[in-house]
């Protein structure tokens, strides 16, 4: 095959795709829709907004920190950029992580520079609708009330929007040593 046939077969696959995804841009900015990603802490799942998470990535080796938060599982290095790692559980349930081999951490941007948190299981990209909207009270408990000011309820399962960016400004979350 010359390079103008694989041309045309790649011009044809993008057409191809494209002529699938009339209408998106209305979908993603339509009104009542909320999108982030979506993730699980203990027994609840979470969400939150795109805006929040810097970036998701394996847990990366940590260097403990002496006299730190039990929560505080030490510094990370990511391409050179050293961060805190949070096991985000332990500090709003008071209970440790288990950590397992293909453990994620979110990257999220606060003041000062970024921290990443711990989450128990990603479940990827998730949209809600104002339809779906349930009272936060049911999920919103404990630690949790602090940063889940709204939910949603996705068949059989309630979502918590949790705000990443209030988590980054809590004095005790800014404070992890001891």
């Amino acid at each position: 095959m010359d390079r103008q046939g694989a041309f045309e077969i790649l011009a044809d696959y993008e057409r191809r795709s494209l002529a699938h995804v009339a209408g998106l841009p209305e979908q993603l900015d339509a009104p009542g829709l909320w999108r982030g990603v979506g993730y699980r802490i203990g027994a609840k799942r979470l969400a939150s907004g795109f805006e929040d998470v810097v970036e998701i990535v394996p847990i990366p080796p940590t260097t403990p920190v002496p006299g730190a938060q039990p929560w505080l599982l030490g510094i990370g290095n990511l391409r050179g950029n050293l961060f805190p790692v949070i096991d985000l559980k332990h500090f709003l349930e008071g209970e440790r992580t288990v950590l397992h081999e293909g453990q994620r951490v979110l990257i999220v941007r606060q003041p000062g520079g970024d921290v990443a948190v711990t989450i128990d299981e990603l479940f990827g990209q998730r949209s809600f609708v104002e339809e779906q909207k349930i009272e936060p009270e049911a999920i919103a408990q404990g630690r949790y009330a602090h940063f889940i000011d709204r939910a949603y309820r996705l068949a059989e399962d309630s979502w918590g929007i949790f705000s990443l960016e209030r988590l980054a400004r809590t004095p005790e979350f800014r404070q992890a040593a001891a």
